[in-house]
């Protein structure tokens, strides 16, 4: 390889260095090795006409990294993907570039790695059935995440546009699971719970969610927008990625920290130490993993992935 050369590494390349289940692994060695989310580096937002700029730079002492993503709502009616992003990989030493990645690729693969993390940590071992809210390609990701860590069996997908569910639909079903479109209050019989959506209200009534399910909310990052009520959060054991975004950022946590309804001790932990063990999981109660998204996932992801390139 041409050492001037910065390899520039697409969503194919990127689904081939780092298979699903390597990226898992990814998060879940830094967290075990020490990685404390609480002192990443706060993304920024800027607004913009078209809507908002999302800076999110990550340092370790081997890499630094930046993603630069553009969220423009109204991308989906023009034909392009509402989040847009590139991610630059740099040596931590010298802040030489070593990688141009695929942002929107990256986001794709870390987000439900994420989760995979939370719900390998969280949900009963034999947990089987799924209900994904959304149809889009986080809702896929996450039927492949966490197939990857738990015995799914049955796929239960809830979405507004009844072609996008049957498109997921169908692409569960290639993948040998029993996969049909389900109204919402199929969460009451569902061991876990993904949400991905674009909702700002609650997807389904905190009453209809069993006591042994596991709910991942990952749709908002806005101080103003939720997946799941008050309520619910109030029910179950709560943990988020650092309790720091949650607090700046999840709608889900913030709006009833807000009304009182909440205070900030409904937080149980965060990620790290939940893979550490540090968490009282409680199982004859729901649970729930709130993310954000943050900086520091994307830089994991990408080194994993980028060392497989030299």
């Amino acid at each position: 390889m041409n050492p001037t050369a910065l390899p520039l590494i697409d969503a194919d390349e990127l689904a081939r260095r780092l298979p699903m289940p390597q990226a898992i692994q990814a998060v879940e060695q830094a967290l075990r090795a020490g990685l404390d989310p609480e002192a990443d580096i706060p993304r920024t937002v800027l607004d913009v006409d078209a809507g908002q700029l999302l800076l999110m730079p990550s340092t370790t002492s081997s890499y630094t990294g930046v993603k630069i993503a553009g969220v423009a709502p109204h991308n989906p009616a023009r034909g392009q993907p509402r989040i847009i992003a590139s991610y630059l990989l740099m040596d931590a030493a010298t802040l030489r570039p070593t990688a141009l990645i695929d942002g929107s690729a990256l986001t794709l693969l870390r987000t439900p790695a994420v989760s995979a993390v939370a719900v390998d940590h969280l949900a009963v071992p034999d947990a089987e059935r799924l209900v994904v809210f959304g149809a889009g390609p986080q809702a896929w990701g996450h039927v492949e995440a966490i197939r990857a860590v738990r015995p799914i069996s049955s796929v239960g997908v809830v979405a507004r546009r009844p072609e996008q569910a049957a498109k997921l639909v169908e692409r569960c079903q290639k993948t040998d699971l029993d996969a049909e479109t389900v109204p919402s209050e199929a969460v009451a019989t569902a061991d876990i719970v993904a949400c991905c959506t674009t909702s700002r209200t609650p997807l389904f009534p905190a009453a209809a969610v069993a006591s042994n399910t596991v709910v991942v909310a990952i749709g908002s990052h806005e101080p103003t927008a939720r997946e799941v009520d008050t309520e619910f959060v109030a029910r179950a054991t709560v943990v988020v990625e650092a309790r720091t975004a949650a607090l700046s950022e999840a709608g889900d946590i913030l709006i009833p920290l807000r009304s009182g309804d909440i205070g900030t001790e409904a937080i149980a932990g965060n990620l790290s130490e939940l893979v550490r063990g540090a968490v009282n999981v409680r199982h004859l109660r729901p649970k729930l993993f709130k993310s954000v998204g943050m900086s520091w996932q994307d830089l994991v992801v990408a080194a994993a992935a980028v060392e497989g390139l030299s």
